[in-house]
């Protein structure tokens, strides 16, 4: 009945509360920076305030220098749709035409034009819907809200944080407290696991793609490498998603096949890089989160809740497959399963 609830109230308040989500999110990951200065004689109040202060410092700098790139690509990018349009008309419709000669299908023609006008309109309100984005009202009110209600509310967390969960500690059932205290912290585990090693993955590929795409020549790499490495966190979205869109720009950009095969190398040396190199060394092997659980919690959070979904699917995830383990072990060890004697 509880989780009943807790989902009605998220479904009907996600508008509302996503600077409060994204709040808690921040001061879960600068939680360790604060005990840390906290160790060194600094207060509670002060430590939270000095890691708000350079996570914001750290994250407008990131802005300043990704945001008027990002804006210049995506409106050039809408601007050459068109073009685009065509260069992939001119280079399908030959074969098309050849498959219908072929195989004698006289209706293919019609089909074959009418599909190429309705990609064309698809592509331009493609266009426009991206840069209207930038401009957009409702998206500088979230921004806005993101921007002045977020730290404010991570300060307040991370102030608190030793009060809050020794209140909820000392709220748990004594009889139970000690197993409570254990799933808690294996949650803990998992989470701060996967959330803050993955969240150095996605940057780290986020870098690599928008680095090696863009010196290898390839219009909107920084644009499109972004988006693969912060993809990344859906497992094999980013670089599926990425290869694609990468691979199909340089069809389009490029007259031979050098280029393209050197963006090919660039995505499968990012799967090297992410499978061998930072996913053991940041993430490791002991979250126990399987991407195909961690993919259908994201899907399901964001069809229900949107964004807040996104953001709560992990630690939903996460807490849901500490609770399931905990719970076949108990019936593993269970008289039921092991039958009599």
């Amino acid at each position: 009945m509880a989780v009943l609830t807790a989902g009605v109230v998220l479904y009907f308040l996600r508008d509302v509360l996503l600077p409060f989500v994204a709040g808690f999110a921040v001061a879960y990951i600068l939680d360790p920076l604060v005990s840390r200065l906290t160790r060194w004689r600094i207060g509670r109040g002060a430590a939270s305030a000095i890691a708000i202060v350079l996570s914001g410092i750290a994250a407008l700098g990131l802005m300043l220098m990704t945001i008027p790139v990002l804006r210049t690509q995506i409106t050039t990018f809408a601007q050459r749709l068109p073009s685009y349009v065509e260069r992939i008309r001119a280079l399908v419709e030959p074969m098309i035409e050849t498959v219908r000669e072929r195989f004698g299908l006289t209706e293919l023609g019609d089909a074959t034009k009418f599909i190429s006008s309705q990609a064309s309109e698809a592509l331009s309100w493609i266009g426009s819907v991206l840069v209207g984005l930038l401009s957009s009202g409702i998206a500088i009110v979230n921004v806005l809200s993101l921007l002045f209600i977020m730290p404010l509310v991570a300060f307040y967390l991370l102030r608190d944080w030793p009060k809050i969960t020794g209140r909820i500690d000392h709220w748990l059932p004594k009889t139970e407290a000690a197993t409570m205290r254990k799933q808690l912290r294996e949650i803990n585990r998992t989470l701060a696991g996967f959330a803050r090693g993955q969240a150095l993955v996605c940057v780290s590929l986020a870098i690599f793609y928008a680095v090696t795409l863009t010196a290898a020549g390839l219009d909107f790499g920084v644009l499109v490498g972004l988006f693969a490495g912060l993809a990344s966190f859906i497992p094999f979205l980013g670089a599926f998603g990425g290869g694609l869109l990468s691979i199909g720009l340089a069809l389009i950009q490029f007259p031979t096949w050098g280029p393209v095969l050197t963006i090919a190398t660039i995505f499968i040396a990012g799967q090297i890089l992410e499978g061998y190199v930072l996913t053991p060394k940041l993430v490791g092997d002991r979250v126990g989160l399987h991407p195909v659980w961690i993919i259908f919690a994201l899907m399901v959070g964001g069809a229900l809740f949107g964004f807040l979904g996104l953001l709560l699917a992990v630690p939903v995830a996460a807490a849901a497959g500490v609770l399931v383990r905990f719970a076949l072990e108990r019936y593993l060890a269970s008289p039921f399963y092991r039958g009599p004697g």
